[in-house]
């Protein structure tokens, strides 16, 4: 792979000005610049969170859990069972700061070969376990919090793809990581003064995410204030002007909503571009904001014929999910065009009586959530149906001026943690970003 590397110009789009004239990156093969330690093989089993005097690290907390730069002292790290010998295990093989661990083996290919960087072991003991390698740098050529950038790096995660192996599980070789180019500036400043910029970077995002945790929770502390507790009649808060109010009223769904579902729409009218027909997978999407396209469309005829015949969602309706992940809502909006599923998807048309804004967030309530869970098929796949649905029980206030006032204080509370995300997003576009600018492009790797 290193052939005509001299040919190759590795230098980064975006250099910090003292570097400049520094000359090309160092490209070199992984085992000139890392070497290999030995880890060991300790499963789940062998591992607790209460005692011991050496913690380890397992793969699948690597790619669930650690942050790229481990700090164990911001981390939970299992310990190894004080009845498990570990006297054979050299001290060359225990981590140090500076060296990666990485995970052999991933489900996902996005996920293969995920490492963390150890940058602060706090003096404590800590070994390397299950489907994990142990990378050292050699001569100290890659300086601490760098290598953990480094290999996020476009180039590097291409390589570790291309040389990944398997089917439904894949996995990576000490063989096959040696094949990896690795390439660095000599110069450890600038190593530092890159490392540095991504790490303030990575500082923010958590301090954002930090903020969208907090946010969550407050929203979340919202909702049980602002509804009955079960078994009470009013929320434990109310706003000044309802306090002296009737208490609230416990209604079915079917009191507001006419339940049902769609048409049936045959399979063979599937098509590839058209009308948008959602399943509960799209429901998820929805539900999440997330970037949305639809995998199934109907035509413009077939759903002129079905509205005119059978009617369709108007703004303030609902749809439901009915089987696989239960309990996702989808408040319908205005200029809102798609059929869906039948079955799958239950359709909760408004009536009147009351506010449509103010049953969607009665719909995530604890009280309303237990009833779809509880109410559901105990087979393997959960499924909530539409008789169930007419009959799950809610709390309402009566007046709809204070509904009203209860879905705008938690919609301004949804409109902080969307803004936040969306911020968070931002953050993750713009590190996307100078990564690909601060790193070569190894095209010829």
């Amino acid at each position: 792979m290193l052939m005509n590397k001299e040919k190759q110009k590795l230098v980064p789009e975006l250099r910090f000005p003292e570097f400049k004239n520094d000359g090309d990156w160092t490209i070199e093969p992984f085992n000139e610049v890392y070497s290999f330690k030995i880890t060991n093989s300790f499963s789940r089993d062998k591992l607790n969170y209460e005692n011991g005097t050496v913690k380890n690290i397992h793969y699948g907390d690597i790619h669930t859990k650690f942050s790229t730069h481990f700090d164990i002292t911001k981390e939970n790290v299992p310990y190894i069972n004080p009845d498990i010998s570990i006297e054979r295990i050299d001290k060359e093989n225990y981590c140090e700061e500076g060296d990666l661990v990485i995970a052999d083996a991933s489900e996902d290919i996005d996920d293969i070969g995920k490492s963390i960087e150890i940058i602060n072991l706090n003096k404590e003991k800590l070994l390397a376990g299950l489907h994990t390698f142990l990378a050292r740098p050699i001569n100290s050529k890659i300086t601490i919090s760098f290598g953990g950038h480094l290999f996020k790096s476009e180039g590097i995660i291409i390589q570790i793809k291309k040389e990944a192996q398997g089917a439904k599980v894949l996995g990576i070789s000490k063989g096959r990581l040696a094949n990896l180019d690795i390439y660095y500036p000599e110069n450890e400043k600038e190593q530092q003064k890159i490392a540095n910029c991504l790490s303030s970077l990575d500082n923010l995002i958590t301090a954002e995410t930090e903020k969208l945790d907090c946010l969550k929770d407050h929203k979340k502390g919202l909702l049980q204030q602002l509804f009955p507790a079960i078994g009470e009649t009013k929320p434990q808060f109310r706003f000044s002007e309802f306090e002296n109010d009737e208490d609230w009223e416990e209604k079915c769904v079917n009191d507001f909503f006419e339940v049902g579902s769609s048409k049936r729409v045959l399979q063979k009218d599937w098509i590839k571009e058209g009308v948008p027909f959602y399943r509960t997978r799209e429901l998820v999407s929805l539900s999440k904001n997330e970037p949305f396209g639809s995998e199934i469309y109907i035509s413009e005829e077939l759903f002129l014929e079905l509205s005119k015949k059978y009617g369709i969602p108007k703004a303030g309706d609902f749809l439901v999910s009915g089987v696989g992940t239960l309990g996702i809502l989808y408040q319908v909006k205005e200029n809102d065009k798609f059929y869906f599923k039948d079955g799958n998807v239950i359709w909760f048309k408004l009536m009147s009586g009351i506010v449509s804004d103010y049953f969607k967030h009665c719909f995530h309530t604890k009280f309303f959530q237990k009833q779809i869970f509880g109410q559901s098929s105990a087979s393997t796949v959960g499924t909530y149906t539409i008789s169930n649905a007419r009959k799950t029980k809610f709390w309402k206030p009566i007046r709809k001026e204070e509904q009203q006032k209860i879905a705008n204080c938690l919609s301004s509370a949804d409109d902080l943690i969307e803004a936040q995300k969306n911020k968070i997003e931002t953050l993750y576009a713009h590190k996307k970003g100078l990564m690909q600018q601060m790193f070569p492009k190894t095209t010829n790797i």
